[in-house]
């Protein structure tokens, strides 16, 4: 027994759907689909959960689902797949497809992303971290509202499929305080109107260049940036990914905040110094991601921040680590100049049940002197201490 899945895009239906539908038994799909497009003599079932309707689908001489758009796309497919139900699929137009079509702009460069299935946070993270995110499973408000901070442009199709689609463009302001309707399916830009440049892999250009990259690599005053070593040591511990958050918590130059972003995490720093905070911005626009900046003391500012994944922390004392430590994440970094703080920064972290860890990173460069031979140059050492929960 196969059961056939049928794209619906609110269209015509793809070749082949009217003959599968015409041998059906059984139709499975949402009320309006079903309204649509079940014949009057088989036998029709809404759609709640695919494992609510196995039993019927695997009993029925011939069965047709009835799907948004492509099935196979983040849809119904994979979890019959899973079920061991044989398929054939005949995709319509997917939701994403028709909203870039509709705005008439390149789907190449663009991430997608699931917010169903709790992942609504690794979504948002994404659209705060990438210029281009096409965001299923999460209403176009209250992506808007997670947004807070970071300037983004939403391009909304509302009422997919449906007698009253429409596509439009708002800020992220205005569209926290609008009533849309379902099914849609929102596109998240940084900057609305700009065309990306032409790639060679579909959703996000992959990191070049390597990471730890060299101090000179970045904007700074007075050599006030972290060494390429530590930043080494902690992008490890940290470990920024896609749908991620870290905070660069007395950030300098930020070229830690930078480096997280470079790898695919959204990244915040908070940095007191306004200079400092422009240099972030300017290393932020040499590498092409976007870090947002609060200038701000991270104890004056923490309430009104977003929850984050790890947290770097690169100054600020005792009584910044202690904060840090409350605001839920699984990773906490700290870099520290004195040996005099790495016993309360220990406490601080293991009395919040964190595991603690960490090391002395000390390291010799080649250096050449005056005569061309070479020499080992120290970097200052500084003591890395980690938490993990």
């Amino acid at each position: 027994m196969t059961v056939t899945v049928i794209g619906v895009d609110g269209k015509t239906l793809p070749a082949g759907a009217s003959a599968a539908l015409d041998e059906a038994d059984l139709v499975v799909g949402l009320r309006r689909q079903l309204d649509a497009h079940a014949p009057e003599r088989a036998r029709t079932v809404e759609l709640g959960s695919i494992e609510s309707v196995l039993t019927d689908l695997t009993v029925a001489a011939h069965a047709v689902v009835l799907a948004d758009g492509d099935p196979g796309f983040f849809g119904l497919v994979r979890t019959l797949r899973e079920n061991n139900v044989r398929l054939t699929v005949l995709p319509a137009v997917s939701g994403v497809q028709r909203l870039l079509a509709g705005v008439g702009r390149p789907s190449d460069d663009v991430t997608v992303v699931n917010a169903d299935d709790g992942n609504a946070g690794r979504a948002v993270n994404v659209c705060r971290a990438r210029p281009a995110v096409a965001v299923l499973g999460m209403g176009p408000a209250e992506l808007a509202r997670e947004l807070r901070g970071w300037r983004r442009t939403l391009v909304v199709a509302e009422d997919l499929g449906g007698p009253d689609e429409k596509v439009s463009t708002v800020d992220a302001g205005e569209a926290g305080t609008r009533t849309w309707r379902d099914p849609s399916v929102v596109l998240c830009l940084a900057e609305a109107e700009r065309v990306p440049p032409r790639g060679w892999i579909a959703g996000a250009q992959p990191l070049t260049g390597g990471w730890a990259l060299p101090e000179d690599e970045f904007a700074h005053r007075d050599g006030l940036v972290s060494s390429a070593e530590l930043r080494a040591i902690a992008l490890a511990r940290l470990a920024p990914a896609p749908g991620t958050l870290v905070w660069d918590v007395g950030a300098g130059s930020g070229a830690t905040a930078v480096e997280c972003a470079r790898l695919g995490s959204a990244a915040l720093a908070v940095e007191r110094d306004p200079m400092q905070c422009l240099r972030i911005l300017a290393n932020s626009s040499k590498y092409g991601v976007d870090v947002r900046v609060v200038e701000a003391e991270l104890l004056a500012a923490i309430s009104g921040l977003p929850k984050p994944d790890a947290v770097f922390i690169g100054g600020g004392g005792e009584a910044v680590v202690r904060a840090c430590t409350t605001v839920e994440a699984s990773r906490v970094v700290v870099a520290l100049a004195s040996i005099d703080r790495v016993a309360p920064t220990r406490q601080a972290l293991q009395a919040a049940d964190y595991r603690v860890d960490g090391c002395q990173l000390s390291a010799a460069r080649l250096a050449e002197h005056s005569d061309g031979a070479t020499r080992l140059a120290a970097v200052d050492p500084v003591t890395v201490v980690w938490g993990v929960r």
